[in-house]
């Protein structure tokens, strides 16, 4: 899978600005699959949103309010190959995704994501131990923050963290969703 990574030339907090894609065209496709709507956006880069939702018109707004300056552009025939292959990612995690993402965030977003990356199916992580492997051991609340701005749903595994005693902890898409990926992948909450 390759990464294109964007994120502000300074590391400082205080020097990232939130991406709203002011001057982009992103392409969007939606279909359905076992989970719910999933709808899939595109920049010049490569997948920049994957979205789960109860509704097409919900993940829709998402995406609107994620990017708010951009061309917003919907092509589910241009995307259809990309969505596809998504949507049977989600349902059989052992496929693999070979996709080129476009990570959008801060530099700690960045390691966190790299770390969710690194997490094999069928696998959990605490928060906590996140923390500690990227170099950070008090920041498991951070840790939790970077999930939560996760924009790129299977693709950035962020459902494979969970709480320091193993239960489930929150997930932008719904205990539901965490549940049933999780137990697609190894059948560790069945």
């Amino acid at each position: 899978m390759e990464f294109a990574d964007t994120m502000p030339a300074e590391s400082a907090p205080s020097s990232f600005r939130p991406d709203t894609g002011a001057g982009e065209t992103i392409r969007f496709a939606v279909g359905a699959g076992s989970l719910g709507a999933v709808l899939v956006a595109e920049s010049a880069r490569g997948l920049c949103a994957i979205l789960l939702g109860d509704r097409p018109e919900g993940a829709i707004r998402e995406l609107e309010s994620r990017f708010p300056d951009a061309r917003l552009l919907r092509d589910d025939p241009g995307l259809d190959p990309s969505l596809r292959q998504i949507v049977a990612f989600v349902e059989d995690p052992a496929r693999g995704l070979d996709l080129p993402l476009d990570l959008r965030g801060t530099p700690f977003q960045h390691q966190v994501w790299q770390a969710l990356r690194d997490i094999p199916a069928g696998a959990t992580a605490s928060y906590s131990a996140i923390a500690a492997q990227i170099g950070a051991p008090k920041e498991a609340y951070a840790v939790g923050e970077a999930c939560a701005a996760n924009v790129l749903a299977v693709a950035v595994p962020c459902h494979r963290v969970v709480r320091k005693d193993g239960t489930l902890a929150g997930f932008r898409w719904g205990f539901k969703r965490k549940r049933a990926l999780l137990t697609r992948e190894g059948g560790l909450l069945a």
